[in-house]
């Protein structure tokens, strides 16, 4: 027996996302025999559709193209009857059909009469950026560096009496003796330091061993952090004998400072000596420079001086239909403001190329994007990937079947405003406006480039849950559905589930989002990845990660 389901704007049970679409998606579980309005007609499901996964509108055959947000998904390589599901069984990857469109000269830009000569409050650089956060960073030249960056680590969190894991510590305690009494809370000291935020110490397995690209490579990334807005100086530990020299390191970041306004002692073993001295003039350089960074504190900027990159990871099926539009009308909001929007993940661009070069505002950075998805794609084809490889596990368990279609959702992240430039991998931005940056897929490689190119906040969109952080970057999640944001709230800081139960509209969302955006970049709003000390910093070797 058939079942109607009627498609009001509070529970609606599924959505065409646009008009050229030959499917729609589930908003909720449907059974078998269902009866879906659309345009008119009355769609009958042939199957279960699980939500989050969609189901055709007519009979598709072998070669038919599937389109959603009114460009190619995926073609058909198994017959589907109207009504049925969407699989990697019976669709495969495939941007075919994708037509060229032509430059597009306007824009609609979105109303901001609400933030007009709002600021938020941030600290002020030599060079005159803004940064949202106040850090003193520690970084190795090379992985041989990374045990005495721990005991650094350990030292420094020690001495300040700032250790972020010290619930967990007293937790393994308790469990290992079998003590259930809570240990007792000792009265919070004084900070030494209060106008900045922490020491942040990386590490990564680089700097020998590769390519002289490699090492090129890795120096403008960490030029990229050392000279970061919300990094006030650094102190860098080198071996000696490594590819990565120090003299390649001062390049890249005399390229980016070149007045040298920003402080940064150079540290190496081998010309030091012992482990403990090495140690010993590290710390020493360290407290000398947390009490150079106390000496700034925060103070009102204009919105102008934001720079926010998009993330997604872990996406689902409604990522396209809520959290990343969401965010992409807060980089509208942003662009229109006078700030900086960084659109990265070039596997999840694939297949809406055509569409980032109509917004383009020139033909260097339309010919630059098309020449660096090609490079992209050729280095993928060395390797014997794909871009259509991207989708992982979790991605399709949850109704994203091909890249092309997860690309469709994914670019929504960067809104409608102009291209202003297009970056390779660890560039630093240069024009405001949105930017396209080339980075992999991956969330943490992606998420660290973005903070490297300059980006002093990241909202980072989810449907299924991650809790990636960046170790200078403030990082906010934004969910794809509210059941997400209940089970996993200490990773999530913002709802986008009313999206898609009709409660609430995105132009209202975006200006919540937008408003706590300036809260975390005024310090007042500390995001879940910070409390939780996530902060994940992988470089990315070229050619290797989709």
């Amino acid at each position: 027996m058939s079942q109607t389901i009627a498609s009001d704007n509070h529970q609606q049970p599924s959505l065409r996302v646009h008009a050229a679409d030959n499917v729609r998606v589930a908003l909720k579980d449907l059974p078998a025999g269902s009866e879906i309005e659309d345009n008119g007609r009355v769609i009958r499901l042939a199957e279960n559709i699980r939500h989050k996964h969609k189901f055709t509108l007519q009979t598709m055959n072998e070669g038919d193209l599937v389109i959603m947000y009114g460009v190619t998904v995926g073609r058909v390589t198994r017959a589907i009857a109207e009504g049925g599901t969407i699989t990697t069984e019976n669709v495969e990857h495939s941007t075919d059909n994708v037509q060229p469109q032509g430059r597009r000269d306007h824009w609609n830009a979105p109303d901001v009469g609400a933030f007009q000569g709002v600021t938020f409050d941030g600290y002020h650089r030599p060079d005159g950026r803004v940064g949202t956060a106040n850090f003193w960073l520690v970084v190795p030249l090379v992985f041989c560096e990374n045990r005495n960056i721990d005991v650094l680590r350990e030292c420094v969190a020690e001495a300040l009496g700032e250790d972020p894991y010290r619930d967990y510590k007293r937790m393994a305690r308790q469990l290992l003796r079998g003590d259930t009494q809570p240990a007792p809370v000792a009265d919070a000291e004084e900070r030494l330091f209060p106008n900045v935020d922490g020491v942040r110490f990386l590490t990564h397995s680089l700097g020998c061993g590769g390519t002289d690209d490699d090492a090129q490579a890795l120096c403008q990334l960490l030029a990229g952090y050392i000279c970061h807005p919300n990094v006030a100086g650094a102190t860098v530990l080198s071996l000696g004998c490594q590819k990565a020299q120090i003299d390649m390191l001062q390049r890249a970041v005399a390229d980016r400072d070149p007045q040298g306004l920003r402080p940064v002692r150079y540290f190496e073993q081998q010309a030091v000596g012992s482990e403990e001295t090495l140690i010993r003039e590290s710390l020493g350089a360290i407290f000398d420079g947390l009490a150079i960074a106390n000496q700034t504190s925060r103070a009102p900027a204009p919105l102008a001086e934001l720079t926010i990159g998009v993330e997604c990871g872990g996406s689902d099926g409604f990522s396209g239909l809520s959290a990343n539009p969401l965010v992409g009308a807060v980089i509208d909001r942003l662009v229109t403001l006078g700030g900086s929007g960084i659109l990265s993940e070039f596997p999840e661009l694939c297949g809406v190329e055509h569409e980032l070069i109509a917004r383009c505002r020139d033909d260097h950075s339309a010919e630059r994007f098309q020449a660096l998805m090609d490079a992209y794609q050729r280095h993928a084809a060395a390797v014997g990937a794909h871009f259509s490889m991207n989708p992982s596990p979790g991605n399709v368990r949850d109704g994203l079947i091909t890249d092309a279609m997860k690309s469709a959702g994914a670019a929504k992240k960067g809104g409608d405003s102009p291209v202003v430039d297009v970056l390779d991998y660890t560039e630093p931005l240069r024009h405001k406006g949105l930017n396209l940056l080339c980075t992999p897929g991956n969330d943490v490689e992606s998420t660290t480039a973005l903070a490297s190119s300059g980006a002093n906040l990241v909202m980072f969109t989810t449907g299924l849950g991650t809790p990636t952080g960046n170790p200078v970057t403030p990082v906010l999640k934004i969910s794809s559905n509210s059941e997400l944001a209940a089970r996993m709230a200490d990773v999530i800081d913002f709802d986008a589930g009313p999206i898609i139960r009709g409660e609430a509209q995105i132009d209202e969302l975006a200006d919540q989002l937008l408003a706590m955006c300036i809260e975390a970049a005024s310090g007042r709003y500390v995001p879940k990845a910070v409390k939780l000390g996530q902060l994940d910093f992988i470089p990315w070797k070229r050619g290797v990660s989709l």
